[in-house]
């Protein structure tokens, strides 16, 4: 009995396994970026056309019979194709367009069935395929545009192409996800023509805004020298002044300590000669008080003592004699110290007054010294220029002594009409004939006879060609004044 219970669970659970191998090789799961396409069966699947012979499986399991029926996996994931067409616009311009179309087939079970059927063995071909399909439709939708349509609104240029090849995308099952026009290259250099007038316009308005902005700087630049040079010639201006006052002030202390000293000398000298005053007073006062006064008491004792008129009048005497001996003595004395003193003072005053003399002497020298180098030189310019004017003048006359002749002929032509019309200087009354003609044709001969005319352009010939002053005939000609007449009358024949 224990056997057979044995072998009735190792038959089920072989039975279990061989169930559970065949279930897995009859179950089969779709990834979720794949489909399933199961064919070898009849199967109705919505919106798909009866007998279609395969069976479409998206994001789930589903049992497979081994043997009858085959699988097989479409890819759902994103494709990618690049764009390198030859296109010619509307203007018959060349251009090559650069893109990409990033594509994949279709979610909706008709989408899968329809790419299934076009490129279940061939989904490698698939990016070529799409490819082909827009580079036609792009470039039949260039040729209908202009370079200037395609570069100002690239969007439409997109937009046209995805409609024209939707319906075709959809045909083959795949829908678009996203299509960019990354570059249009010109191999004709129209493009660039196009952007040169603005560029041009953009480079000349740059030059133009740098030129203004230089101009700016360059009037901010000339301000601020301005202001530096007004602000220096402030600070040197002030410079100036402070230096004048500081050489006005060191002029006044130089000349300070000179009289300084001489206001001491004077008052040294001043304040000696009150001391010499004062001790021949006090010499005087000592002796009178030493030599005066003992005198008299010996002599008022002596004739007090002797008792007798003679030697009374002896003694007076000689203390008289003694006394006036004594007071010439002191007066000399004070007279020879004033006198020393008032030596001295003058002096020093003489001193003084020498200093200034020569002072003011060399400061006279220095400015005569100056104002005849002065007058040299201008002298001496003057000649160069008196010289220049004859040299001038002289080669003037050398290389066109006509041009020179009737310069000094206009300039001396008030003198020669005035020689000319001295000739009627003692004519009372004229009648000319023939009107102006006749006026002109007197005055033409009143010169020619005068000679006057003639002879003061010889004059001034012989002038020029010895490079000196007017000659002699011109100076008298021009010193002489002719008389007025009293009295013209000029009456015109025929009016």
């Amino acid at each position: 009995m224990p056997m057979v219970i044995g072998v009735v669970a190792g038959a089920v659970v072989l039975a279990l396994l061989v169930i559970v191998g065949i279930f897995k090789l009859m179950w089969r799961v779709a990834e979720p970026n794949e489909a399933l396409i199961i064919s070898g069966s009849k199967h109705r699947t919505e919106g798909l056309e009866e007998g279609m012979g395969f069976r479409i499986v998206t994001g789930r399991g589903t049992l497979v019979l081994p043997g009858v029926q085959a699988v097989r996996k479409l890819s759902l994931d994103l494709n990618e194709t690049e764009l390198h067409v030859d296109c010619v616009t509307h203007q018959g311009i060349p251009l090559k367009v650069r893109g990409v179309v990033i594509f994949k087939v279709g979610d909706d079970f008709v989408s899968i069935a329809n790419a299934a059927r076009r490129f279940l063995d061939q989904q490698k071909l698939m990016s070529e395929r799409v490819h082909n399909v827009f580079a036609g439709h792009l470039r039949s939708i260039v040729g209908g545009l202009t370079v200037e349509d395609m570069i100002r609104d690239r969007e439409k240029l997109t937009g046209q192409t995805r409609a024209a090849c939707g319906t075709e995308m959809e045909k083959l099952g795949l829908i678009v996800d996203s299509l960019q026009i990354h570059e249009i290259e010109d191999p004709t250099g129209y493009i660039r023509n196009l952007a040169a007038p603005h560029a041009a316009a953009v480079q000349r308005d740059a030059r133009i805004a740098q030129a203004e902005s230089n101009r700016l700087a360059t009037e901010a630049e000339q301000q601020s020298f301005a202001r530096m040079a007004e602000a220096t010639r402030d600070s040197e201006i002030l410079q100036a002044g402070y230096q004048a006052e500081r050489d006005k002030a060191a002029a006044k202390a130089r000349q300070a300590g000179p009289l300084a000293d001489a206001a001491a000398r004077q008052e040294v000298v001043v304040q000696e000669t009150r001391v010499a005053e004062l001790e021949a007073h006090r010499r005087e006062q000592q002796l009178q008080a030493d030599v005066r006064k003992p005198a008299d008491a010996k002599a008022y004792e002596k004739r007090t003592l002797a008792e007798a008129e003679r030697d009374a009048r002896i003694s007076a005497a000689q203390a008289k004699a003694k006394e006036t001996e004594l007071a010439a003595a002191a007066e000399a004395t004070r007279v020879k110290a004033a006198a020393a003193a008032e030596a001295e003072a003058t002096k020093t005053r003489g001193a003084a007054a020498a200093e200034a003399t020569r002072a003011t002497g060399e400061a006279e020298a220095a400015a005569a010294q100056a104002k005849g180098l002065a007058e040299a030189e201008a002298t001496r310019a003057q000649g160069l220029a008196e010289a220049e004017a004859i040299k001038a003048r002289a080669a003037a006359l050398a290389d066109n002594q006509e041009a020179v002749v009737a310069q000094q002929l206009a300039e001396k032509w008030p003198e020669i009409v005035q020689a000319g019309a001295s000739a009627f200087g003692n004519v009372d009354n004229m009648v000319l004939l023939n009107g102006a003609d006749g006026m002109a044709d007197m005055f033409a001969k009143a010169l020619t006879m005068g000679g006057t005319g003639l002879g003061l352009a010889r004059q001034l010939l012989s002038s020029m060609n010895q490079n000196t002053a007017p000659a002699a005939g011109t100076a008298g000609l021009n010193g002489f004044v002719p008389p007025r007449p009293e009295k013209v009358t000029v009456e015109k024949d025929g009016g």
